[in-house]
């Protein structure tokens, strides 16, 4: 792609910098991928990529004013940096403006290293593999579509201050969905993953048997509040909203659902009836992710004046209490309270759990078990009313064992609203969100049970 390294990208970024600070980063990626319908591989391919940006920082007498440039590929560097102080110059005071970071954080990575690489090597043991799972939907007369994803991402962040910090990023995503031969049933199964050696294509399919093997009954049902039983996934897609608006900011100037009544934020009050704990650990097992802050644009969660803070491992809610929000240096000053920076993983537990998702549905008299949500929308940002779709599977649990497939539904719900309604928590698993994968799929969540989940009306997707 280019004779310049990376390293060498930011090197010269900084050297032509006139501003009074810069960060510059460059995120260095490769990817391959495996794609299937009908039970039949369809496209294979691998790419790489580069996207190198800089963030100039200019004290115009008024304050100090922000400008961020991204460019792909190789870029001319010179017209990269002006084009970035010309912004910064053209732009007001920032008012989350405080010193850069000039002390290396923990986990600072090797600088010097190569950018570490992906390539369609990394399906070897995947792709027999599902081979077979097509032979045995085909002898089932049933198909088999979905994707395989794998990417590795390297990024080197170099700023005015002497930092010189570089970060690795696994990331990959399997999703399988099943489907009778006349497209009347759908069902899905999915998983995130660092290398892929972790992913069993055979689980996966047995998964999607089960679920179509449920779904040869058909029983339709009225929109109403049902007793639910909300596997990992599902429950990934709800809590991952609730992380993205835990934003001190929000809560302090009363616009969000952890705003106090009368002022103030909700830290130090229970949300939770059991003892759940929501945390973010970037060293989290099998979950791993960059233990500083990379920010190319600055908002209520994050700030490009950040840029290299650490982000230790952090509880948002502990023991049902809210015990923490996402702060930037900027707003935690003018709040006397820490600063908190965002971590790309999220883990939900109840340490007192031991059921499994099968035991939870082996002790549903009559209810619901759903297996994915999407379309997920905020309706209410003061309460986190959030409403959204069912998906690729509701099945009707009576007695203990799934009787057969009901008719989805559209929900009407706020996930803090739900964590005091949980009446029970299975074992955490990894898991992969199925609406919000694109963009975060590193997550861990316990299965939950609701008494009252609000199926406000019926859905005619399928």
């Amino acid at each position: 792609m280019s004779t310049l390294s990376p390293q060498d990208v930011v090197e010269k970024a900084l050297a032509a910098s006139t501003a009074d600070g810069q960060v510059a980063f460059v995120v260095e990626s490769s990817e391959a991928n495996l794609r299937w319908a009908g039970n039949s591989l369809t496209t294979n391919g691998s790419m790489r990529s580069r996207q190198v940006v800089v963030v100039s920082f200019v004290d115009g007498g008024a304050g100090m004013a922000t400008g961020t440039v991204a460019r792909t590929g190789m870029p001319d560097i010179a017209e990269l940096v002006a084009a970035s102080e010309r912004a910064a110059r053209d732009a007001g005071p920032a008012e989350d403006a405080v010193p850069l970071i000039s002390e290396a954080p923990p986990g600072a990575g090797d600088w010097d290293a190569e950018a570490a690489q992906t390539s369609i090597g990394v399906f070897r043991d995947f792709a027999p593999a599902l081979g077979e799972a097509f032979r045995g939907a085909q002898d089932r007369d049933e198909l088999l579509f979905g994707f395989a994803e794998h990417q590795m991402a390297t990024t080197y962040l170099g700023t005015s201050t002497g930092l010189r910090l570089r970060t690795d990023q696994p990331t990959g995503r399997v999703e399988l969905n099943g489907k009778s031969r006349d497209f009347s049933r759908s069902v899905w199964a999915g998983m995130g993953t660092r290398t892929f050696a972790d992913v069993s294509v055979a689980d996966l399919a047995a998964q999607v048997q089960q679920k179509l093997a449920w779904s040869q009954r058909r029983i339709d049902l009225p929109a109403g509040r049902y007793e639910t039983v909300l596997p990992p996934s599902a429950v990934s897609d709800l809590f991952i909203y609730a992380y993205w608006t835990m934003t001190a900011r929000d809560a302090d100037e009363g616009r969000s659902v952890y705003a106090k009544a009368g002022g103030g934020n909700r830290i130090g009050e229970r949300l939770a009836a059991l003892p759940l704990t929501l945390r973010s650990d970037p060293a989290a097992p099998g979950l791993e992710t960059a233990p500083f802050q990379v920010v190319g644009a600055s908002s209520g969660s994050a700030s490009v004046f950040d840029n290299g803070m650490p982000t230790p491992a952090v509880d948002w809610i502990r023991d049902g209490v809210l015990a923490n929000l996402i702060r930037p240096r900027a707003w935690a000053l003018k709040t006397t309270a820490p600063a908190v920076g965002a971590v790309d993983n999220l883990i939900l537990e109840d340490p007192t759990a031991t059921a499994t998702l099968d035991d939870m549905v082996a002790g549903t008299e009559r209810g619901l078990l759903l297996t994915t949500l999407w379309y997920i929308r905020e309706v209410d940002p003061q309460t986190l009313l959030l409403t959204g779709l069912t998906r690729d599977g509701v099945f009707l649990v009576e007695g203990g064992e799934v009787t057969g497939a009901v008719n989805n539904f559209r929900f009407n719900e706020s996930p803090i609203d739900l964590l005091a309604r949980v009446t029970q928590a299975g074992r955490t698993e990894r898991t992969l969100p199925r609406e919000w994968n694109d963009w975060f799929t590193r997550t861990a969540m316990a299965p939950l049970r609701v008494p009252d989940f609000n199926m406000s009306s019926v859905s005619p997707a399928s």
